[in-house]
């Protein structure tokens, strides 16, 4: 973007200003630090200049937003046209009670609804199985039959409002439980959009909420895919997650590195099954962490975009410019959430939503003052509902495209974590791939050694975390926590029985009979699972047949 007699002479006048303004300055008063780093480790220079960002083209690394390389966004007018979804994860208890919360979110500004599931749906597992115990509806709704799903969705219009639903190994099941409540409030598959989350990778990168072995957890996988282009196309099938990689303590470049690697992965599985790449990747989405580095934050969505972009186009050669779009949902860090002076939360995650809405989100969940404590009261919720639309409809950030484009340290760091990505992905090929490095144990040491030196930091207070290990107060909680309904768990159980006592239980042996064989073969499993969803068979019941049929997956011991 600039000439090279243009940037000499910065470079000359940069050295004057070494020598005297600064050096004078420094000498009355010096810095702070040794050494400025960002959230990740990554050095900060003690400021940027156009020598820095020398190489950018401004068409090839920046363009225009709706164009490749979409470092801008994935549409020309971006928030002038559309607020992102304001999409809050919700979920505790049964499906009544996170019913409630539903209505109670959409009733105060929520655009889209995500689920958060219990720990043992989220493992396959219905509420009364023994694996269940103790941890009904805890971390989430818990999701035992379709029973459940039509009470969850009581009242809210499935065709008219958009779902996310974060589930992963079972997803398969998940999404056939959504879609049949949804066949009975009357809604054609061809007019329900959401997303599942469905993204085993990185499970076993990070998560660990795994069932199966990779193999048949990727046919799972790719069998949605397939069943979602055909017949539910307004479906997101996956949102490949580097969320959770990077609350596993993974640094923004492993974020970033590891996230886009799974979906390349993705890719190329659903390609070998002989699907067109323009059928589907439209279809395929990200959702990504926003952390404490505000800039670092900005930076690693802006890279995404393009490597994304380059990748598809290049690599997989699609050619329909939707499926060069790398759209991504956004939560702000759950683990920058501190149980001490939990008030504090409201400012982090403020700043957090900032840098998201300033990457171009397309999507966003802000997280409450009080989920270091307990799952998210009513007072603390709307509070970080607020948080976005106070961003949206006050700060003026939504006024132009991708404001900070252009500065000599944002695109600076967005080409470093362009860089740091490819260096990922090489490392990654020498492995053989994600699945191969997942088996040598590589993102798991990559992400345990990036934990241990943020941890490292805290520890010795050479990162201040505030109320943590500085500006400590003992003082006691004045915020109202989320209390659960103890009787929650017998109802649910209570019903859990009722289905299995009036369905037609002939029909269900029949349909997992039925499930079990098309596992044993090649056939996408996706119509089975909806016809034993249609009689009524529980996740755990289906979930078992996989397990007979697929094993269940132990994780090695890494070293």
């Amino acid at each position: 973007m600039f000439d090279k007699k243009h940037l000499d002479a910065i470079e000359a006048d940069r050295k004057r200003w070494e020598e005297t303004t600064l050096k004078d300055s420094l000498r009355r008063l010096p810095e702070c630090r040794e050494k400025f780093i960002t959230i990740s480790g990554e050095p900060v220079q003690r400021l940027y200049t156009p020598a820095d960002i020398a190489d950018v083209d401004f068409n090839r690394d920046i363009g225009w937003p709706g164009e490749l390389p979409f470092t801008r966004g994935v549409h020309p007018t971006m928030y002038r046209s559309r607020l992102w979804t304001m999409r809050m994860f919700a979920g505790f208890g049964t499906a009544e009670e996170t019913n409630a919360r539903f209505k109670y979110l959409l009733k105060h500004g929520e655009t889209g609804l995500s689920v958060a599931f219990d720990m043992p749906t989220l493992y396959g597992y219905d509420t009364d199985a023994p694996e269940a115990a103790g941890e009904f509806g805890k971390c989430g709704v818990a999701v035992s039959s379709l029973a459940d799903m039509e009470i969850l969705f009581d009242g809210i219009p499935m065709g008219e409002i958009t779902t996310s639903m974060t589930i992963n190994a079972p997803a398969a099941v998940i999404w056939a439980m959504y879609l049949v409540a949804a066949e009975k409030q009357g809604w054609e598959m061809e007019q329900l959009g959401g997303t599942i989350q469905n993204d085993i990778l990185k499970e076993y990168i990070a998560q660990k909420e795994f069932l199966f072995p990779p193999k048949p957890s990727m046919r799972l996988i790719v069998d949605t895919i397939e069943f979602g282009s055909k017949h539910v196309p307004k479906w997101n099938t996956i949102s490949i997650s580097g969320y959770h990689i990077r609350e596993a303590g993974a640094t923004a470049a492993q974020e970033l590195a590891f996230t886009l690697a799974d979906g390349m992965t993705y890719v190329e599985w659903a390609m070998q099954r002989g699907l067109d790449v323009d059928e589907f990747a439209p279809r395929l989405s990200f959702f990504f962490n926003a952390h404490m580095d505000f800039f670092e934050e900005i930076a690693k969505y802006r890279a995404a975009r393009r490597i994304w972009a380059k990748v598809m186009r290049d690599k997989f050669g699609a050619k329909n410019p939707r499926s060069w779009w790398l759209r991504f949902h956004t939560q702000t860090a759950g683990c920058s959430l501190t149980a001490q002076q939990p008030e504090n939360n409201i400012v982090r995650t403020a700043l957090e939503a900032l840098s998201a809405v300033l990457g171009g989100t397309q999507s966003l969940h802000t997280n409450s003052m009080d989920e270091a404590l307990a799952l998210p009261s009513e007072k603390a919720v709307t509070i970080a509902l607020r948080t976005q639309q106070i961003i949206a409809h006050e700060s003026g950030v939504v006024n132009t495209v991708d404001p900070l484009a252009g500065s000599f340290f944002v695109e600076a760091l967005t080409n470093r974590m362009e860089q740091e990505a490819n260096r990922y992905f090489r490392e990654i090929e020498s492995l053989g791939g994600v699945l191969p490095a997942i088996e040598k144990g590589y993102f798991q040491r990559q992400i345990a050694e990036s934990a241990y030196r943020y941890q490292r930091e805290i520890d010795t207070k050479a990162r201040v975390v505030v109320g943590v290990n500085e500006y400590v107060a003992e003082e006691p909680l004045e915020i109202p926590l989320l209390e659960m309904d103890r009787e929650g768990e017998r109802r649910q159980i209570a019903r859990l029985q009722r289905v299995r006592a009036e369905r037609n239980n002939e029909a269900v042996s029949q349909k997992l009979a039925a499930l079990e064989e098309a596992a044993r073969g090649t056939q996408n499993l996706m119509p089975f699972i909806i016809d034993a969803v249609r009689e009524y068979a529980t996740l755990g019941e289906i979930c078992d047949v996989f397990r007979k049929v697929f094993g269940e997956y132990r994780e090695p011991v890494y070293f």
